[in-house]
């Protein structure tokens, strides 16, 4: 599943989300942003939401991810593209 927020897009791997016990995520992003994240049959979703709304409220904190990485079952990845940042490491050989 991906969530696409403003500047970032969330990869969740939701066959890994069934077996995790903490859902850490979910509780994540209800304390440390907008808590955009609910529970639907044992996986975090966003269809209670529209993409407009998921934009609006999505404040990209990455909690999602650092709870399932240490607390879950290493199912959610943060894609934050920087400009520029492939040539800069191109540049510098650390492409």
């Amino acid at each position: 599943m991906e969530i696409k927020e403003k500047s970032s897009t969330v990869h969740i791997e939701v066959v890994k989300c069934r077996t995790c016990e903490s859902k850490a995520c979910v509780e994540a992003c209800k304390k440390y942003a907008r808590g955009i994240l609910e529970l639907k049959d044992g996986v975090p979703s966003v269809e209670h939401l529209s993409k407009d709304e998921v934009l609006r409220l999505g404040t990209e904190c990455l909690a999602c991810e650092f709870a399932c990485t240490f607390q879950g079952n290493k199912a959610i990845t943060i894609d934050v593209p920087v400009a520029g940042l492939p040539e800069y490491l191109a540049k510098r050989g650390l492409a």
